[in-house]
């Protein structure tokens, strides 16, 4: 099983740069899981890519009809948002180098996938990528 944080999440259902790579990645592990504040994370990416007219109102609905079955698959391992774990994330946070750029969301999914025992976190998102290593995690990227 491997660690997606939304960013990645949201390619498996967008057709954006990095896409295929990501598919290909998901297919090849089986499972996939993710912090499940991802659910939330993705909705607000969706909702944000029907707004800005990026997807259709149709192409919504395909979208979260193939994310239900993919649920109904197993595909998808929601890790749980647990009181422990948002305390944790608040002291990493607070104890961090004061030069470390990391968005609460971002922090909550290294902690998260740190919490599991996730020794990688796959994303492209540069912010978290870099602070990876504050929970001795590594971030990668397949994305070219």
């Amino acid at each position: 099983m491997i660690y997606f944080d939304t960013a990645y999440l949201a390619k498996c259902y967008l057709n954006e740069h990095g896409s295929d790579a990501v598919r290909k990645l998901a297919a090849q592990s089986a499972r996939v899981a993710c912090c499940a504040f991802g659910r939330i994370e993705l909705a607000a990416t969706l909702q944000r890519n029907l707004r800005e007219g990026k997807i259709t109102r149709p192409q919504n609905r395909v979208i979260w009809s193939q994310f239900d079955l993919d649920e109904s698959n197993h595909i998808w391992t929601w890790l749980p948002v647990t009181p422990e774990l948002l305390a944790g994330v608040t002291k990493k946070i607070c104890t961090m180098k004061a030069t470390t750029w990391l968005r609460a969301a971002d922090a909550l999914h290294l902690a998260c996938a740190a919490e599991h025992s996730f020794k990688e976190v796959y994303s492209n998102d540069r912010h978290l990528l870099a602070a990876a290593g504050a929970f001795k995690i590594k971030g990668r990227n397949v994305i070219p």
